[in-house]
């Protein structure tokens, strides 16, 4: 079967984080570490969402965007680190949940100072809704699996809120970020109410814990 453009490009991705990987674990250095580079790295992109006005908006939107893609590659390669160089905890997973959520709160928290500065008050109100909903379907989630072991229902999980945020940055210039947060709050809302349902169904036959 003749090699496509999608398969050949995926490989290429691989073998260049796989190198990434292979050099970080030559360091040594923590997982959690490279965590909190990336929230780091993300707060940077905050930076440019905060800072960005009327006319320079889809410039500062596109730097942002490029930088929260900076930011996702840490995201890649900390579990993968653990894994290269045998420093898997369980606090590492705790810590690497944690961190990812302050990174979803951050990069909301720069659109909603953009929003502000430029009088939009409908998008901070918007924005601030999407920061909610977006930390109610990793809690929803959380909370389930104490209780019934699993709960991956759903369709809006942080890596698809990512990547529709940095889609929504890059191509601000066409107006693209306010269309990307109507989309967030209403599958992460769809999402939130999903696993709700399904926690009841798997939960209606439990006996309650004294």
């Amino acid at each position: 079967m003749a090699t496509t453009w999608t398969s050949a490009f995926g490989r290429g991705c691989g073998w260049l984080l796989d190198k990434i990987v292979h050099g970080l674990s030559l360091t040594r250095i923590s997982p959690n570490v490279l965590t909190f580079i990336g929230l780091v790295i993300n707060i940077g992109a905050a930076f440019f969402f905060g800072h960005a006005n009327t006319t320079n908006a889809g410039r500062m939107f596109a730097y942002a965007g490029l930088v929260i893609i900076g930011a996702g590659i840490f995201d890649m390669v900390d579990g993968r680190v653990a894994r290269r160089t045998n420093q898997v905890t369980v606090f590492g997973a705790f810590f690497d949940s944690v961190i990812d959520r302050y990174s979803d709160v951050v990069l909301f928290f720069g659109l909603i100072v953009y929003y502000a500065r430029v009088n939009h008050f409908r998008y901070v109100v918007l924005t601030a809704f999407v920061m909610v909903t977006s930390l109610m379907v990793s809690y929803t989630r959380a909370r389930a699996e104490a209780l019934i072991g699993s709960c991956k229902v759903g369709f809006m999980e942080r890596p698809e809120r990512v990547v529709l945020i940095i889609l929504g940055a890059l191509f601000n210039h066409w107006g693209v970020m306010a269309p990307v947060l109507w989309v967030l709050a209403i599958l992460s809302t769809i999402t939130v109410i999903n696993r709700i349902t399904y926690t009841y169904t798997n939960t209606k036959h439990m006996v309650p814990l004294p």
